[in-house]
């Protein structure tokens, strides 16, 4: 997948051309001072948009980005598009809540900007980031065809249609190893994305994109995952055993498609229902939070896509609740002097919210296949799942990592931090790495930064958890 050197003078001329062709589609800035952060910015940012064509337009829609460069050697460290949940969840969040360099101080206080200060454990110490607000309406993203439907195939061909017009605007980075990552619902597209990818480097498309790895933070992959709360509640001691033992019974496993004669099955899961109404799901640790969301009401499957996106147990603080993160981001992306730092262009977005969870098509129904063929060509991959997660718990990842059915070249065992155990970890002959990391939720850098930092490190390095 590496680009042969004697193909680069044509890359760069077949590349200057294509500039010339799209400059006012795409436009970038840096940024050396944020609202709310003391001093310069000891890193380098950059945000900016990029022009896609819904229509005959070639800018009808602009994609909104944020770019950090490595800390460490921006020339030769790896080059990552990374793509936050949802679907419709600005990648914000991975910037400020999860793996960038800046995060919130966390205190209740009433002051007009939210402060930031520097996340020690940043990804970006070693791995150039772009942090990108898909699908459109995302974040700062926006479209002039409002009437344009958003859905995962679209997710995905955009984001690979972002991906080689940016690598246009920024040459110097084509030769970088790429990596594709993303977290809870994008474990949905990012696969896709990737498959994309390869797709078009052997259709020849310009520039070719060297891509090398992907990676999934508590992945959604099947849409099965559901099923799986009912055994991980049990193990937790959420549920006695009595009523584990009659879910299993009435329901013969699927706790999702009910036949609404199954008036037993159905007894049970509100029983369920009723015993879990009190956890954070997301992080079973924390109080929980939430303003009265239900995630197992109506149909189960949609009821799951719509709880990936709002995580409205985050929206407010409340009491004996931490101060949320989300609360702090909304109130800091909607500053005017944030928007103007950031480039932000008049008029194209209203109220800024982290996630929306309306007009979306889900068209990509499992992204299963998608991993049985990259398994196929060796394509190396960590998906790592927070073990404290109830959204997406890590025995449903596990199991469809199961049904790719490789052999385990590292079998299951501890890996350490700090001569602490940091989480599990197993290795396949397809060259997937799976981690479960110890003490966290979803997604896990959230809360689980040193862990999660010392784990990507080693994977990027090529060594062993």
């Amino acid at each position: 997948m590496m680009i042969p050197p004697s193909r680069s003078f044509l890359i760069l001329l077949t590349l200057s051309v294509q500039m010339l062709t799209h400059m006012e589609a795409s436009s970038s800035s840096k940024v050396e001072y944020l609202p709310g952060f003391q001093g310069p910015l000891p890193f380098e940012l950059e945000t900016g948009y990029v022009g896609l064509g819904e229509t005959n337009d070639d800018d009808d829609m602009q994609v909104f980005y944020y770019f950090i460069k490595s800390e460490n050697n921006p020339k030769k460290d790896p080059l990552m598009l990374w793509l936050s949940g949802g679907p419709g969840c600005s990648s914000i969040s991975g910037l400020i809540i999860e793996m960038g360099p800046i995060k919130f101080e966390m205190k209740d206080n009433d002051e007009s900007l939210p402060s930031l200060i520097l996340r020690p454990e940043s990804w970006t110490k070693l791995c150039n980031i772009i942090f990108v607000d898909l699908p459109f309406g995302t974040g700062f993203s926006y479209s002039k065809n409002n009437s344009a439907q958003r859905s995962d195939w679209k997710i995905v061909h955009h984001a690979h249609q972002f991906l080689r017009k940016w690598l246009i605007d920024h040459p110097e980075f084509i030769s970088n190893e790429f990596y594709m990552g993303g977290d809870s619902y994008s474990g949905i597209p990012v696969p896709a994305i990737v498959q994309e990818i390869i797709n078009g480097n052997e259709k020849g498309l310009q520039p070719l994109i060297n891509l090398q790895r992907y990676l999934l933070g508590n992945p959604v992959t099947t849409f099965k995952e559901y099923n799986y709360r009912v055994s991980y509640a049990h193990g937790m001691g959420f549920i006695s055993d009595e009523l584990y033992a009659s879910l299993k019974r009435n329901c013969k496993g699927d706790y999702v498609d009910v036949d609404s004669r199954n008036v037993f099955c159905l007894r049970d899961i509100e029983s369920f229902k009723e015993c879990i109404s009190g956890i954070n799901s997301e992080y079973i640790l924390d109080p929980s939070c939430r303003d009265g969301m239900n995630m197992w009401g109506r149909s189960l499957t949609q009821e799951f896509k719509e709880s990936l996106s709002s995580q409205s147990h985050l929206k407010v603080p409340q009491l004996n609740c931490k101060v949320s993160q989300t609360h702090l981001i909304t109130k800091w992306a909607n500053d005017e002097r944030v928007r103007k730092t950031l480039h932000i262009r008049e008029e194209t977005i209203g109220k800024w919210e982290r996630c929306y969870s309306t007009d979306f098509k889900h068209d990509i129904l499992s992204s299963f296949e998608f991993h049985v063929n990259l398994s196929k060509m060796g394509i190396p991959s960590l998906v790592y799942s927070g073990d404290h997660d109830l959204v997406v718990p890590f025995t449903s990842t596990q199991a469809w990592i199961r049904d790719l059915n490789y052999s385990i070249v590292d079998d299951w065992r501890p890996w350490l931090v700090n001569g602490q155990v940091g989480g599990y970890t197993r290795t396949y002959s397809n060259k997937m790495t799976f981690a479960t990391v110890k003490g966290s939720g979803h997604d896990a850098p959230q809360y689980t930064p040193e862990q999660c930092f010392a784990m990507f490190t080693r994977w990027v390095s090529n060594l062993p958890l």
